[in-house]
């Protein structure tokens, strides 16, 4: 089971890592403007958060199964769209309704699913490790979508396709993985009755999981404020980067990310889980803020490289954290009221950061998201510091 869910968890980040840096181009292209691509942005996270509340609050009435399958399915019809409309206001509603994620982190309804899933094969010695191979997954495999990137630029310069074209077709790819990873939770087993979520999705851990949930939402924010859709447009306006640099760019950014994420159970074995969340991040957005001043773009770059290898590395930690401080019967509910705030809060961020973008104030989104970023650790960690795990 668990080979399964990382199987997909890696064909999702995949699709995921090349959308992220094609959107805003093929918006773009399509004759959108900059502040349309942080308002559909916006619709995509609001959507995924409307989705992760429909998660959390009903989905205990529902096997895990059945609502993965639902999401996969609703991911390919995510990539139809997207090929067939061309006007903002149709894609908007595809944006909301779907399953395009513009972040560089999994905000989609599937998280808290897989998570569920994951915490109930795993035991507490090593929920931490099988969370790190999942971000692990996650990060590597969103590197390599994020080469493939460069496509759509290269069947236009060779003559193979219009530039748009290129785009479409590769938002066909991502309906056909979607297709495949529909596939792939087919083989995952039937769930049991007794295994279902009580009525209650929460209960006694509920004002752990509301203040957890408080915090990640200001993180989230300001992730929401450089996703990686505005972070590669940021690229393309100040240093005219190339889709095939960018590309190449966020690959070894995601590399990065995925190296170090695979060192976090070992940090957590040393330091515990809130102080890796806490003390590898802190590091990581100190980078963001200084590469808004980088003289050039290899300065650039070199701070968001060592950005990459530092700020994803609490992911595993918190999934982990979160898991632990509930019960076994309300972790459903945990993960998706956990992921909810974040997600909405994260839908903020985007058009926020392209209204800054579009006013010609080009580092005011990476200073603002690395200075609330370092706010939610410290309040992180003066909070749950003595805060124990039940197992």
């Amino acid at each position: 089971m668990i080979r399964l869910v990382l199987i997909a968890k890696s064909m999702r980040a995949f699709a995921d890592g090349y959308v992220a840096i094609l959107l805003p181009a093929y918006l773009i292209a399509l004759g959108h403007g900059q502040l349309d691509v942080g308002i559909l942005s916006t619709a995509t996270l609001l959507g995924s958060a409307a989705a992760t509340l429909a998660v959390g609050r009903w989905g205990h009435r529902y096997s895990l199964r059945a609502m993965l399958l639902g999401s996969a399915l609703l991911m390919g019809a995510t990539g139809l769209g997207f090929v067939s409309l061309s006007a903002l206001w149709p894609l908007l509603v595809v944006a909301f309704v779907g399953t395009i994620n513009p972040s560089s982190g999994d905000v989609s309804v599937f998280q808290p699913l897989e998570h569920t899933v994951l915490a109930g094969v795993t035991t507490a010695a090593t929920r931490t490790t099988v969370f790190a191979r999942y971000s692990f997954c996650g990060s590597l495999f969103a590197a390599m979508g994020s080469l493939s990137a460069a496509v759509p630029e290269w069947l236009a310069h060779n003559g193979t396709l219009a530039l748009v074209d290129s785009f479409r077709l590769m938002f066909l790819l991502y309906a056909v993985i979607g297709i495949v990873v529909w596939a792939l939770y087919l083989r995952l087993p039937m769930a049991k009755s007794e295994d279902r979520a009580p009525t209650a999705p929460l209960g006694v851990s509920k004002g752990i999981v509301w203040r957890l949930a408080a915090l990640f939402s200001v993180d989230s924010f300001a992730s929401g404020m450089i996703v990686n859709s505005l972070l590669a447009l940021w690229l393309f306006e100040r240093y005219g980067m190339s889709l095939t640099a960018a590309g190449a760019f966020f690959f070894w950014a995601g590399l990065a990310t995925a190296s170090s994420q695979l060192i976090a159970p070992w940090v957590v074995k040393r330091i515990g889980l809130i102080n890796t969340m806490v003390f590898t991040h802190i590091p990581a957005n100190v980078c963001l803020m200084a590469a808004a001043f980088a003289p050039n773009v290899e300065s650039a770059i070199a701070l968001l490289l060592l950005r990459g290898a530092l700020s994803q590395m609490d992911v595993p930690a918190r999934s982990a954290y979160v898991m632990s401080v509930v019960t076994a019967e309300e972790r459903p509910a945990a993960a998706s009221f956990t992921g909810v705030p974040r997600s909405l809060a994260a839908a903020l961020g985007p058009s926020l950061g392209g209204a800054m973008f579009a006013a010609g104030m080009m580092a005011a989104p990476l200073v603002a998201a690395g200075a609330l970023k370092i706010a939610y650790d410290l309040a992180l960690w003066f909070a749950f510091r003595r805060v124990r795990e039940r197992e």
